[in-house]
């Protein structure tokens, strides 16, 4: 018990700021996850629930005590979706790692590397799909996040949120895509934090905006290397 409430407890100051470890840790949690994801590992996605777990308790601060900072209802509820669409990209891309060695009847190459997933390109109707769901998303959260008590802006929760659900979908999918979306979520995400005080999460944000343009890079030139082998 005594190692649990140290973990809830536990700050460092950085210049004139005081931060969760439990923010940082979550965070670098996440920040395994997205290399997993970018070097397509289905430990990716257990490793992220950890982070989820403890950015849940971060983001509802009042929830465990903590009255210094405002709630994010926005953050917090992305945490519960990140668990949710986080079982079925696990389970998605264990199946796909367990395919046999041979070609597929789709002419794809199964992962024999031990990777599990292969990235492909989402089709239009998808893509109009994904920027649909985002803006309108956005729009009918806005007014129950408000409702609610969140942050103001209350939009830029709401829009972080259905990024979020978006990217999680998409990588379970292995759309390429799907981490443009994540450059889409931190544009948004990195302003929002800083005004609510989540330092940590706002530098990581910093961060991920960069490593989540590594990682479309990386996909894009993974799924043009399978294509050719498939067809070669």
């Amino acid at each position: 018990m005594d190692a649990i409430r140290w973990l809830f407890d536990a700050t460092f100051t950085i210049g004139d700021q005081q931060l969760l470890w439990r923010e940082v840790i979550g965070n670098v949690f996440g920040l395994a996850s997205a290399l997993g994801g970018m070097q397509r590992k289905v430990w990716a996605w257990p490793v992220g629930i950890v982070g989820n777990v403890l950015l849940f308790t971060v983001f509802l601060g009042s929830w465990f005590g903590e009255t210094a900072r405002a709630d994010m209802l926005g953050q917090a509820g992305r945490q519960v979706m990140f668990v949710a669409v986080s079982v079925y990209g696990w389970y998605r891309w264990q199946e796909t790692r367990r395919r046999s060695a041979d070609i597929r009847a789709d002419g794809r190459v199964p992962a024999g590397d031990g990777a599990a997933v292969h990235p492909r390109w989402a089709s239009w109707p998808a893509r109009l799909g994904l920027v649909a769901a985002l803006f309108g998303g956005t729009l009918l959260l806005t007014p129950l996040f408000r409702a609610l008590g969140s942050f103001e802006p209350v939009w830029a929760d709401a829009w972080i949120f259905m990024g979020s659900l978006l990217a999680t979908y998409g990588m379970a999918k292995g759309w390429v895509e799907f981490w443009l979306i994540w450059v889409a979520v931190d544009i948004v995400g990195v302003p929002l934090l800083l005004s609510a005080g989540y330092w940590a999460t706002a530098a990581m944000y910093v961060f991920y905006g960069g490593f989540t343009l590594v990682g479309f890079f990386v996909w894009w030139r993974i799924q043009r290397r399978e294509q050719v082998a498939a067809f070669s």
